[in-house]
């Protein structure tokens, strides 16, 4: 049944995606990030509902007659090079066959990533994008939250099969990265209900990072709480929340949790940390010796053996950071850094421009709070392998678009003010000019 469902659901949508390409990336987005198709146990399980969904929105792309230029900021020229930076280090990668192929998977990410900033324009369309995301991810984190609750934290919440976030870690960074936005999405609902019951998601969210037993994700929420504070205008009244609110929380969760967190102050006892310590010195070695990096793929016996200080303790990345240094070499790394400060910089921007404007606040609000999922992602991806995953991308694309419309809006703000700055000089130049005509009218009927 449940095949048939979303299978009735992908291809109804597709007329609509080609009149309205913009449908397009919100289906792209909930079947890449959410990947419901992964819920069901027939053949939709592994149908390429993702290929067919590009194919149309991309020929849609070129058919529609709506705007589609691409804007090509600092943010958007960067991804350009980060994309081609990869090609390149495909191409002298250490194994090409292997990192061909993950380059594919890579690709599209980025190809929809530019999809959504050319499509994605007005408010209505970035608000639809940021609900798209939300519940995508809300579903597992309302269903693992409840879950953690249920069973008083004795159990380990997982992410769905066969995707980014299928593991422990990866499915908690996925929830304390979307939860800033869903405070933002609740600072726009006008309905109470609707705002109890967001609020309410966003516990579950939460519990469902905390059941996850990732460390990683207790350090990325701690961040996110901080900086939160820091740029409140009420910090005395969120002090107090927090406080309150945290060790009911954390108290809440059985001993076996208190006790994986506490080994983040005894990491050296712990073999997991010690294994995510010799990946990062693989990849550090690997990008000292390899200027291009050893390509995608790297986390094998061979790679380990050549770089790491023990070889036979083969780890994935565990940090999106190394994991761009062992894989593109310090030249990716700082691409990357790179992408992530001009997104930070684009959202500071948009905060500063917007927060006093009554008709824009909803973009500083937008911008502040996806400065918190991306302070979250990067905090919490310093110990995971996923700087692939599509949601920050996403996100990024989100920044550009609403600075693009608040700039578009502040641009056509200026062309109104000098035409109308133009036209009261024309009209005082009529009245004047009418002044003087009057004035040597009454000069030639008074003279004799």
């Amino acid at each position: 049944m449940r095949d048939l469902v979303i299978t009735l659901v992908v291809f109804g949508s597709l007329p609509f995606i080609l009149k309205r390409p913009y449908i397009g990336v919100l289906m792209w987005v909930w079947i890449s990030v959410m990947n419901p198709h992964r819920l069901s146990w027939g053949f939709a399980y592994s149908f390429p509902f993702a290929a067919i969904i590009a194919g149309v929105t991309l020929i849609g792309l070129l058919v529609t007659r709506d705007p589609k230029k691409l804007p090509m900021t600092p943010i958007v020229l960067t991804l350009m090079v980060f994309g081609v930076w990869m090609g390149i280090t495909t191409i002298f990668s250490m194994w090409p066959d292997e990192s061909v192929v993950m380059l594919n998977r890579v690709s599209k990410i980025m190809l929809m990533t530019f999809a959504t900033i050319m499509l994605i324009k007005t408010r209505r369309q970035i608000e639809l994008l940021i609900w798209t995301l939300v519940g995508s991810l809300a579903y597992y984190g309302v269903k693992g939250g409840i879950f953690t609750v249920a069973t008083g934290g004795s159990s380990i919440v997982w992410g769905p099969q066969g995707s980014y976030i299928e593991g422990n870690n990866e499915v908690a960074l996925a929830f304390i990265t979307i939860i800033p936005v869903m405070c933002f999405l609740y600072t726009i609902l006008k309905n109470k209900w609707a705002r109890w019951a967001m609020l309410a998601s966003i516990i579950l969210c939460a519990f469902a990072a905390l059941g996850s037993y990732s460390r990683g994700a207790l350090v990325g929420i701690a961040a996110m709480l901080f900086f939160l504070w820091l740029k409140s205008p009420k910090k005395v009244v969120l002090g107090a929340l927090m406080v309150l609110m945290v060790p009911i929380a954390i108290t809440f969760m059985p001993d076996k949790w208190s006790s994986r967190m506490e080994t983040i102050n005894t990491y050296k006892e712990d073999s997991s940390a010690m294994g995510r310590i010799n990946a990062w010195y693989m990849a550090y070695n690997m990008a000292k010796d390899r200027p291009l990096g050893g390509g995608f793929e790297i986390y094998n016996r061979t790679a380990f053996e050549l770089y790491a200080p023990v070889p036979d303790d083969v780890h994935a990345a565990h940090s999106i950071y190394f994991q761009a240094l062992g894989e593109h070499g310090f030249i990716g790394l700082g691409i990357y850094l790179l992408l992530a400060f001009l997104t930070w910089r684009k959202a500071a921007w948009i905060v500063r421009t917007t927060e006093k404007r009554e008709d824009l606040k909803w973009a500083a609000d937008l911008a502040r709070m996806i400065q918190v999922s991306l302070l979250g992602f990067g905090v919490g991806g310093a110990f995971l392998s996923l700087l692939y995953y599509d949601v920050p991308y996403y996100l990024m694309a989100a920044v550009v678009s609403t600075g693009y419309l608040v700039e578009q809006t502040l641009a056509a703000e200026a062309a109104a003010a000098r035409a109308a700055a133009r036209e009261a000089a024309r009209a005082a130049q009529i009245e004047a000019h009418a002044q003087a005509q009057a004035q040597a009218q009454a000069h030639g009927a008074a003279a004799p």
